[in-house]
């Protein structure tokens, strides 16, 4: 039996890169994301290398899209919550609140909403591996980036 990978964000950038090295790793990956063009972009690239790859279009900040789209899988060995949003460039006395309310419902609770649900079937299982992924700018803030720079920290 192949290990499983399940990929948030996996739709560019990071996740995508993970998936697809993760895949000729051996994983099956289970790629997630909003766009669901671009999983399936993702999906003909690892199997037309001779992976396994399965898609779930959804969206992170979405507790019960979460809930909806993992609860039916049954063994998950590696997670990587790797979704992601910055918005928004203003000084705080300025920032959109709109900008603030998605990078935080996406980079803080959309990794615990994912963890909530995938978290107890490593445990059911025996074990398995978590990956959070961050960015320099939780260490390294950067002028404007507050918000950003909090959820990711």
């Amino acid at each position: 039996m192949n290990r499983k990978a399940l990929i948030t964000g996996a739709t560019s950038g990071i996740g995508r890169a993970t998936a697809l090295r993760l895949a000729r790793e051996g994983y099956d990956i289970i790629a997630t994301g909003r766009r669901a063009e671009r999983l399936a972009a993702l999906q003909h690239d690892i199997e037309s290398a001779g992976g396994r790859c399965t898609t779930l279009t959804f969206d992170v900040r979405s507790e019960e899209e979460v809930r909806r789209a993992l609860e039916p899988l049954e063994r998950i060995d590696l997670l990587v919550n790797n979704a992601g949003l910055a918005a928004g460039l203003e000084h705080i006395d300025r920032g959109d609140t709109r900008d603030w309310d998605a990078m935080i419902d996406t980079n803080v609770k959309g990794l615990l909403y994912v963890t909530r649900v995938i978290a107890p079937k490593m445990v059911a299982a025996g074990g398995g591996h978590i990956f959070n992924i961050g960015s320099i700018a939780g260490t390294e803030p950067y002028e404007n980036g507050a918000v950003y720079c909090a959820s990711k920290h």
